[in-house]
This record gives structure tokens, C-alpha cells and sequence, in this order.
């Protein structure tokens, strides 16, 4: 992974993926009461956004400031566009950093944290997934979403490599020590537009006891 690719990327269109939220990530924290969340590798910030559009402070984590950039610009015009229609909002805040290179969010110290999509070989995959966990505060809620290893076969799009598709399983064996609990832990099915099938996601939730 390259940050300068990713840099390139953004830079070459006016959205690389959706503005709205991933519809799993929405319809996982809807209900949740708002509380300090942080999204890793966040690229263009969906899902940090729409969390402070509903009143959470949210920190947005990912190493191309080219995104992040975007995703500052968009936050505060849609913060702005809510905080307008009546909305208590709460705040967004970009950080870059590499959550590959030894970057480490602060211990206990967010209400919801979110992987989604980050894609790793097994070593790096799994030190992104216990500093995901440490950050969380008691009671403190983990998403991690990614495509799972089986849609290469089964599914439809994402990464090609194996290597850095993980299985629910392989996720939960990530979180072994961490002191959570794992709530859920499935492959899911993901309507993608135009395909014939569904793609097949990896998710897994788990909590820090209160």
C-alpha cells in the first residue's frame, strides 16, 4: 500500500467511493447513542462524516492527506448544511498517519471504532486490528467489515489477492487477548449494482465489557 498511489487516486476523480455511508456501517450504528468513534483508514471520510452529521465526534484516520483533505472540505459543508436544517451535530476531526507504520490511537478511548475495508497482509492486518481494539473505551463497540476471502470465488468485485482477504475466523483470531468479546463474526452478502450475485463480506463485531 502506498499513500502517494492513494494521493493520486482521490485526486484523479471527484469521489472515489459514495458520499453516503457504507450501508452496512449504517444500519450496524443507527440506534447507537452518539459517543467518540474513529474511523480507520478512512480514505474520503464517509462513514466518520455521516457519524458527526448524527452527533457523534468522530476522528477520521488514514494516510492520504489527499482524501482526508476531501473529506475535511465535505464534513464541514454537510455539518454546515445539518447544523442549518435544526441537527445536533458533533465534530469531525482528520488525522493523517499510517495506521500500518506503528500509528496508535489513544488507549480506551472511543465509544465505536471502524475497519472497514482495509485490506492488510496477515501481520500488518493484525496489529491494525489490536490498536482498533485497544482504542476501545468500556462498553466500546469494534466493526470490522472487509471483503471476504470466499467472494473470489462466490462473490463479486473487491481486492483479487487472497493474501489480504481475511475470513470471520482469521478476524476473531486478531482479537484473541484483547479483552473483547466478539458479538458476531459471518460472512454476509452485499447486493452489489448491475452483478448477477452478491458480493461476500467478512464482518465482525466486538465489544469491550462496561
Amino acid at each position: 500500500m502506498d499513500a502517494t498511489l492513494w494521493d493520486d487516486r482521490y485526486a484523479a476523480s471527484d469521489l472515489v467511493w459514495s458520499a453516503e455511508p457504507n450501508a452496512t456501517v449504517a444500519t450496524l450504528t443507527a440506534d447507537l447513542p452518539p459517543g467518540r468513534a474513529l474511523d480507520v483508514a478512512a480514505g474520503e471520510g464517509r462513514n466518520a462524516i455521516w457519524l458527526a452529521e448524527r452527533g457523534w465526534d468522530a476522528d477520521a484516520v488514514d494516510f492520504s492527506p489527499v482524501g482526508l483533505d476531501r473529506a475535511e472540505r465535505l464534513a464541514a459543508q454537510r455539518l454546515s448544511n445539518a447544523v442549518a436544517a435544526g441537527a445536533d451535530v458533533g465534530r469531525f476531526r482528520a488525522i493523517v498517519a499510517d495506521v500500518t507504520a506503528g500509528w496508535e490511537p489513544a488507549p480506551q478511548a472511543y465509544d465505536l471504532v471502524l475497519v472497514i475495508f482495509l485490506h492488510l497482509p496477515v501481520q500488518a492486518r493484525a496489529a491494525a486490528h489490536r490498536a482498533a481494539a485497544a482504542a476501545l473505551a468500556p462498553g466500546g463497540l469494534l466493526v470490522v467489515l472487509a471483503h471476504d476471502r470466499s467472494n473470489l470465488a462466490e462473490g463479486v468485485g473487491g481486492p483479487q489477492d487472497p493474501a489480504i482477504l481475511p475470513t470471520p475466523g482469521e478476524v476473531v483470531a486478531d482479537l484473541a487477548d484483547t479483552g473483547l468479546t466478539v458479538e458476531r463474526a459471518e460472512v454476509i452478502a452485499r447486493t452489489v449494482a448491475g452483478a448477477d450475485r452478491p458480493a461476500r463480506d467478512c464482518l465482525v463485531l466486538a465489544r469491550r465489557s462496561a
